[in-house]
C-alpha cells in the first residue's frame, strides 16, 4: 500500500481522545471513566474487538516506547494505554520525575497509530482501572514477573490472559535521563 493511502486509511478510523483524569482535567472519582468512554470500549467489545491494556509513565517517550506499544497492539485489535499522573510518578520515581507533564505524554501517545486510548490513574497501580476497562490482554513489559504484574489475577479471571513483552536493553528513560546528564551525544557510547 502506498504511504499516502496508508495515511488515509489511519485517519479514517475514529480516534478517541483521552480520558482526562485526576490532576490534569476532571476531579478524580471512584469511577475512572466516562460514561462516553464505557460506551466506546463496549461498543468495541460489542464489535468482537479484542481490548489490549497496558500501563506506564511513558516519560520522554522513545523508540523502545514506540516498539513495545506496537506489540502490545498487535495481540489485539484495541489498545488502551493507562499513564501515572505526575502525581503518581512523583511518588513512585521521586521527585526529579516526571521530566515530561502528564497532559504532553497523553497527547505524545495518543498520536501514535498503535493507541486507541490514553487513561490517565492518579493511583500508584492500575488496578481500578484495568477492572474499569476489563481486557482480553493485560501487556506488562518482560523485565515484570507474572506475579508482579497488577490485574493479572482480574484479567485472568475474567478468561483473558496476561502477556510480557520482551525488554529491550538499553532502550529506557533511566538510559536516556543517564547519557543527558553526562553530556554525551547519541553517537558517543
Amino acid at each position: 500500500m502506498r504511504r499516502g493511502a496508508r495515511r488515509l486509511e489511519r485517519d479514517a478510523r475514529p480516534r478517541s481522545r483521552p480520558i482526562r483524569i485526576g490532576s490534569w482535567g476532571r476531579p478524580l472519582t471512584r469511577l475512572a471513566l466516562t460514561e462516553e468512554e464505557r460506551a466506546r470500549i463496549e461498543g468495541w467489545r460489542a464489535g468482537s474487538d479484542r481490548i489490549v491494556f497496558t500501563n506506564g509513565v511513558f516519560d520522554l517517550l522513545h523508540r523502545g516506547h514506540v516498539e513495545y506499544l506496537e506489540e502490545a497492539r498487535a495481540l489485539g485489535d484495541r489498545l488502551v494505554v493507562g499513564v501515572n499522573t505526575d502525581r503518581s510518578v512523583q511518588r513512585l520515581k521521586g521527585p526529579l520525575r516526571p521530566i515530561v507533564p502528564e497532559e504532553e505524554r497523553v497527547e505524545l501517545l495518543s498520536a501514535l497509530e498503535s493507541v486507541d486510548l490514553v487513561l490517565l490513574f492518579d493511583e500508584d497501580t492500575p488496578e481500578r482501572l484495568i477492572r474499569e476497562v476489563r481486557p482480553h490482554v493485560l501487556a506488562k513489559g518482560g523485565d515484570w514477573s507474572l506475579e508482579e504484574i497488577v490485574g493479572r489475577e482480574f484479567v485472568e479471571s475474567l478468561g483473558g490472559r496476561v502477556e510480557r513483552i520482551p525488554h529491550r536493553a538499553g532502550l529506557s528513560t533511566s538510559a536516556l535521563v543517564q547519557r543527558i546528564v553526562a553530556g554525551k551525544s547519541a553517537l558517543e557510547p
